[in-house]
């Protein structure tokens, strides 16, 4: 094995050190049942990653109310029902001294019309642009309600943490609903729950100590976080800064950084800055930005394909970790690769069919679904299939989800 930067020991606290810089980031899974419970295929997926190196697996999100789903498919942890198959994923995940943290999330009004008639947000804004069809308009969510869903988050913490889950991540990014409360233009609100930027962060900080009350103080806390919304009228980069340097001080333990919602995605879209290209790293600059003004482990997600670009930007100091996704997908064992210098750099291409109407309506739906069938055969312990055509995952996927598969979904 050769001497690698990214093989250097990240340590969080005096209990807890990730084994490495390799950060697999949390994807759409849908690898749930129809009741949204966990399933043996994400037993083998986890354990695959686990034993091709990564120090910190991050799962697809886990959804903390069954009234509320991102998407079919999508776990939900409200009680003890799946602890047992809990324990097992965990068991799997946490092989070769891995960290395996399971992502917290609540869709908010992200959630589309096929699982939600009316889905709640901060305020009754409905989605708007080129998705304002696959989403039925909010109802705003009562203070008491509130209140129950920064429970249900810290609930669903100290069931993961009792399965042997080694951490949590709250999902605060790509417009679910940490991210719509933190949005002026999402969360209108005219109570402590809305208006300045403080009242915009309650909801997050509750929903912090709340977990933090139930899972103890050695217990890791991730937080995923848009860098901006990139739209009009929303969360900017400067208040994004202050929101990070809030969570530093009251303890989050790893901040992932990301950016878009499903208005503005940019997180499934390349980044124009040539510089950041270079570098890799879609948010990358904001990390470096950031790194001036907090001390919170950093990680950036998005971009990184060869080991010169990974290497770099732990080098920079602007970064701790290096958020990979679609990578491990095609290649489990990155790491293991990377560290036995085996690994050649991986070209990621659009899943597309080349038909140019076709591919403007279902091109991101289709990349999506293709790594999501990746995802079954690892979960079904066979090795990822990259040259699988693009025309028969999209019948495989209208086979199995009807005229779903063109609607929108993410992350």
């Amino acid at each position: 094995m050769k001497n690698s930067t990214l093989g250097n020991p990240l340590k969080l606290s005096d209990k807890v050190t990730i084994k490495n810089r390799f950060h697999k980031s949390a994807m759409s899974e849908t690898l749930g049942t129809k009741q949204n419970n966990p399933t043996p295929l994400l037993v083998t997926l986890y354990e695959a990653w686990a034993k091709g190196g990564a120090g910190l697996l991050v799962t697809g999100n886990v959804m903390i109310d069954r009234k509320a789903l991102g998407e079919p498919g999508n776990v939900v942890i409200e009680d003890e029902r799946d602890l047992d198959m809990l324990k097992k994923w965990a068991q799997a995940g946490t092989q070769n001294e891995t960290q395996l943290w399971l992502q917290l999330n609540h869709p908010g009004k992200q959630s589309p019309k096929s699982v939600s008639k009316t889905p709640v947000a901060p305020s009754a804004i409905p989605l708007s642009g080129h998705v304002s069809n696959i989403f039925n308009k909010p109802r705003a969510l009562t203070v008491e309600e509130i209140k129950d869903l920064i429970k249900r988050f810290g609930n669903a913490a100290r069931i993961a943490k009792k399965a042997g889950f080694t951490g949590v991540q709250i999902h605060g990014a790509h417009g679910y609903l940490v991210s719509q409360f933190l949005s002026p233009h999402h969360n209108q609100r005219n109570d402590e729950w809305g208006g300045s930027l403080n009242n915009r962060m309650r909801f997050l900080l509750e929903t912090y100590h709340e977990i933090r009350r139930q899972v103890g103080e050695e217990f890791p806390i991730g937080l995923k976080l848009n860098s901006a919304d990139f739209q009009r009228g929303g969360f900017t980069e400067e208040e994004s800064m202050q929101v990070l340097k809030k969570m530093s001080e009251v303890g989050i333990d790893l901040i992932e950084i990301s950016g878009g919602n499903y208005e503005n995605p940019v997180m499934m879209e390349s980044s124009s800055n040539n510089r950041t290209k270079t570098r890799e790293a879609y948010f990358l600059e904001y990390a470096e930005k950031a790194r001036k003004i907090i001390s919170v482990p950093l990680v950036v997600t998005g971009g990184f394909r060869s080991e010169e670009g990974m290497t770099n930007a732990i080098k920079s100091n602007a970064v701790d970790m290096v958020g990979i996704g679609k990578p491990f997908v095609l290649m489990p064992d990155l790491p293991n690769r990377i560290f036995a210098g085996t690994y050649q750099t991986m070209e990621i291409k659009p899943i597309r069919t080349d038909v140019k109407w076709l591919d403007a309506r279902v091109g991101s739906m289709l990349d999506l679904g293709w790594y999501e069938q990746q995802l079954v055969r690892i979960g079904k312990g066979k090795n990822p299939k990259p040259n699988y055509c693009p025309w028969l995952s999209l019948i495989q996927n209208m086979a199995n989800h009807g005229l779903e598969v063109f609607k929108k979904r993410r992350a």
